[in-house]
């Protein structure tokens, strides 16, 4: 029996403002044995859908819109007849990736998405894009936070659509709310804990980033 979490990462490339840097993506596949979300679809279709398994795909649910976190996004909608939802403020980044073919459902605020028994609450957390969202699971004590909070600091906001006082803004009113011990699993890298990160705020402030 699947867990409430399954975790693929995932190898490719992100591309933004001209310049192009080779990344490792988590890709979160979260549900139950029968049905799941997928958390950012990211580099390998195939291997994301070999974690899948038989299970029903009920969405592709993107954090955001830079490219390494979209590129597979329509194959393994089609593949798995399932929609893609994301928050429409990252339109200008998504038709970057797919002018010709757009999300099928929109990502705001407040919103509850449940798959196999899981809740997951979109937290709006702007800064790193402009429409960045948070996935926060209260029964499971875990927030996926794309590329808004890693273990260390906050995303990047140093190209394009990004601001660094809005992330911190994100991180402070919206992240920093939650439980200390509320586990973050994070778009690249290695987990955290809310807890480990919020100490550190003033210091990421007083550097920029």
């Amino acid at each position: 029996m699947a867990g409430p979490i399954d975790h693929v990462t995932t190898s490719g490339t992100f591309n933004l403002d001209g310049g192009s840097f080779d990344v490792d993506n988590n890709v979160w596949i979260v549900g139950n044995d029968t049905e799941v979300f997928v958390i950012d679809a990211a580099h390998d279709a195939d291997a994301i859908a070999k974690a899948v398994g038989e299970r029903r795909v009920k969405a592709i649910v993107c954090t955001h819109a830079h490219d390494d976190h979209i590129n597979q996004a329509p194959e393994l909608a089609d593949r798995f007849s399932a929609p893609i939802w994301l928050n429409p403020a990252e339109k200008v980044l998504w038709d970057m990736t797919w002018p010709d073919r757009q999300p099928d459902g929109e990502l705001h605020d407040g919103d509850v998405l449940s798959a196999g028994g899981v809740d997951l609450r979109v937290l709006q957390t702007p800064g790193h894009s402009p429409g960045s969202s948070c996935l926060y699971a209260p029964e499971l004590g875990i927030v996926f936070t794309g590329d808004t909070l890693f273990q260390g600091g906050p995303g990047a906001t140093g190209r394009s659509y990004s601001s660094f006082d809005t992330i911190i803004e994100s991180i402070r009113t919206t992240l920093f709310t939650l439980p200390g011990d509320t586990q973050v699993r994070t778009g690249h890298g290695d987990s955290t804990k809310i807890g480990d990160e919020s100490p550190h705020l003033e210091e990421w402030i007083a550097n920029g980033g």
